[in-house]
């Protein structure tokens, strides 16, 4: 009786063992917490951005125009590799004169105006690996292609008919730079090879020489000198007009 129980105790125990055992293995491990995930890029409303950042009005109702504000707000805010847009200033556009642009066909505009784009996000810092790369294809795609250069942080802009520079920084957060420029990009591809040879520097006027100057003085202690030897011409002229007035007059008290 007394090892029956025992037994049954035995038992028991054992099957209690193997049930915390079992239930620490059946026990799940606890979930590893998923990373947050990146914020998104914020969104950049081009056309926003130009109305208000700077005297760009010419080139928004180009880029609204020629329906070239779609293909730069897609790229801007719908693809990885972002972009790069150098705007002209409104005085950039009237003080153009030759070429016009007024006779450009609609195409031809339209090339023009993605000619200022870049299909790539460039910080200022970018463009000084940039300018070992030349020419650099633009959005216009082909043969519209910039030259860069970077001299001491400037960024130099060179289409062949347009020779400008990088004056301030609008707007350059990845993926949108939008950068400033002093003149309207002309492509070649557009307006040709034959580019006017770029006007001379005015010489610079010439000084005169103060008053009090060496060589004022000098000019002005040799005058003494100059006029003495007009002084003893004359005199040797009157001693020879006496001496023949001399001689005639006493030739005639001879005859007479």
């Amino acid at each position: 009786m007394a090892s029956s129980m025992f037994f049954t105790i035995i038992c028991a125990a054992l099957l209690l063992c193997s049930s915390l055992a079992y239930a620490q293995k059946a026990t799940p491990p606890a979930p590893t917490p998923t990373p947050a995930p990146a914020p998104a890029p914020t969104y950049v409303n081009l056309t926003d951005l130009l109305s208000v950042a700077g005297p760009f009005q010419t080139f928004l109702g180009y880029l609204e125009s020629t329906k070239v504000i779609d293909t730069f707000q897609n790229q801007a805010n719908n693809t990885d590799e972002g972009i790069t847009i150098f705007v002209p200033k409104d005085a950039a556009f009237s003080s153009l004169k030759k070429p016009s642009l007024s006779n450009l066909t609609q195409d031809q505009l339209k090339s023009l105006i993605l000619f200022h784009a870049l299909p790539h996000y460039y910080s200022l810092a970018d463009f000084k690996n940039l300018s070992q790369m030349d020419p650099i294809s633009t959005f216009a795609g082909g043969q519209y292609t910039l030259n860069f250069t970077d001299v001491s942080g400037t960024v130099l802009l060179d289409s062949g008919w347009s020779r400008t520079k990088v004056s301030s920084s609008v707007h350059s957060t990845d993926p949108v730079a939008v950068y400033q420029v002093d003149k309207v990009l002309l492509p070649e591809a557009i307006f040709g090879t034959d580019i006017p040879p770029m006007p001379a520097p005015a010489p610079a006027p010439e000084i005169s020489p103060a008053a009090d100057t060496p060589s004022s003085v000098a000019d002005k202690g040799s005058s003494p000198a100059t006029s003495a030897p007009n002084s003893s011409n004359s005199n040797i002229n009157l001693g020879i007009f006496t001496q023949l007035v001399l001689a005639v007059s006493g030739g005639l008290a001879l005859l007479l």
